[in-house]
């Protein structure tokens, strides 16, 4: 128990990883093959894990230089806590699935491989950095060209923010078609090899999602940079479709995808979700296509609900007309409903105890039973889930959060008493979180009783 506690303590407080060089090399590719390479796919490092503590230092990093620029902030906290919450619901799904794909992508290769390329040689580094990087491209494209696949990648052009955070928000579908475009890389690539770059060129592109780097010059033309990510993140007519490489650019020079930053971006959907909800975030243009496949007449037309694209209807272009996207203006009003300021410390709270609580969930999740897992990742989302409705203000939310708070104390003091404690944390945090989470209860019992004796309801703004 003390050595799982320490080692827990260890990863929150980012002694677990790499010197702060080093990790920032990693985020910018900035590696070499020597470095880099590795005879099995048990030697490659966690390199998106142990990025975490990089990743947060930057969005404050972020945050700091616009503020001394008398720039407006980029980082509203409704919008980050709700591309937080996504990409670590995201990540929960990797738990129960990851080893599945590695395991695919490990049988393809050993059975089927066209080639034997040497684990360490520089020309085995290179053909996977361009073969990631090629069916990234296509794997990126189809999620926008595709109506079924735009259901999940829809999800990270959510946030009407452009920031470090936004780059965070990914969807908990999209593993699986990410999986199946790069499995045909398993015919050349070794599996250490492929593990690698997936990783580096998931971590470069988290840099890119900034308004703060206006231009890198003549990099421009090979490096996909902020300037052609602001552009396919936008929902200005001129943007749509356009600019889907991960690292490189060149492949949207090459198949005519490529447009450069020319007005202010307006960013989001073209229909905007206007929720905090990272469930209905998740689900939202599944249930569209569900209901627009059978309101739509013919089965050829039902099908093309599911394969066209998203602006698809009958009788138009296979992606729609251009001409059907709203058109923006900069700036463009963004949804912000917001608690008080009360109320936004104690969402603020409540989410980075459920960042402490997903991050014991992924350091013990090896050691646990099914049960123990699912129990915890169902906490966690329902935390996101709570603090969400916080911050759209739902009629719900009061009940929502008192439940929450209620059942997280019914079970830490039971799993005490039982000598198995629910989370395994330093004892201290442990003490100081049931504390918080029994004064969260007792204030929102309170204010629920409160319409019975005195007519009041609950005012969270």
């Amino acid at each position: 128990m003390a050595e799982v506690e320490l080692k827990i303590a260890e990863v929150i407080a980012g002694k677990d990883g790499p010197s702060v060089l080093t990790g920032l090399r990693r985020i910018f590719y900035l590696v070499t093959p020597n470095e880099t390479s590795f005879q099995t796919l048990e030697e490659v490092p966690k390199y998106v894990a142990q990025a975490s503590p990089f990743f947060i230092g930057l969005i404050l990093l972020e945050l700091m230089v616009a503020s001394l620029k008398n720039k407006q902030t980029p980082t509203r906290l409704n919008d980050s806590i709700s591309s937080l919450s996504a990409g670590m619901i995201s990540e929960t799904s990797n738990l129960f699935s990851k080893g599945v794909y590695l395991m695919t992508y490990v049988w393809v290769y050993e059975n089927y491989r066209l080639v034997d390329l040497p684990w360490d040689s520089p020309v085995t580094w290179w053909t996977a950095f361009i073969l990631v990087e090629f069916t990234y491209y296509w794997l990126h494209r189809m999620s926008h060209e595709v109506n079924i696949m735009w259901a999940s990648h829809q999800v990270h052009h959510s946030s009407e923010d452009y920031n470090l955070t936004t780059a965070l928000r990914q969807s908990s579908t999209q593993k699986v078609l990410t999986f199946l475009f790069q499995l045909p890389a398993a015919l050349l690539v070794p599996p250490a090899a492929y593990s690698a770059h997936y990783q580096f060129n998931l971590l470069y592109q988290f840099w890119i999602h900034t308004e703060l780097v206006t231009s890198l010059g003549p990099l421009e033309y090979i490096l996909n940079t902020p300037s052609h990510h602001r552009v396919h993140h936008g929902r200005n007519p001129y943007c749509i479709d356009k600019n889907y490489g991960g690292t490189l650019i060149i492949f949207d020079r090459l198949f005519g995808t490529f447009a450069k930053e020319e007005e202010k971006v307006v960013y989001g959907l073209t229909h905007p979700l206007n929720t905090w909800d990272p469930i209905w975030v998740q689900l939202c243009h599944y249930i569209h296509i569900w209901k627009t496949f059978w309101a739509t007449p013919g089965l050829t037309n039902k099908l093309s609900v599911l394969w066209k694209g998203p602006g698809w209807a009958p009788g138009k272009p296979r992606l729609g007309c251009i001409e059907d996207i709203p058109k923006v203006k900069y700036p463009e009003p963004k949804y912000n409903s917001k608690a008080s300021s009360l109320w936004s410390v104690y969402v603020a709270v409540h989410f980075v105890l459920g960042v402490v609580l997903y991050q014991e969930l992924v350091t013990v999740a090896k050691d646990l039973t099914a049960t123990a897992m699912l129990g915890r990742v169902m906490f966690v989302v329902w935390t996101f889930v709570s603090v969400a409705a916080i911050m759209d203000r739902k009629p719900s939310a009061p009940i929502v959060d008192f439940t929450r708070c209620l059942t997280y104390v019914l079970v830490d003091v039971t799993t005490r008493l039982s000598g198995s404690p629910a989370v395994l944390l330093p004892s201290p945090l442990m003490n100081a979180m049931l504390a918080w989470y029994l004064m969260s209860a007792a204030i929102w019992g309170i204010n629920l009783l409160k319409p019975v004796f005195k007519g009041k309801t609950l005012k969270m703004n």
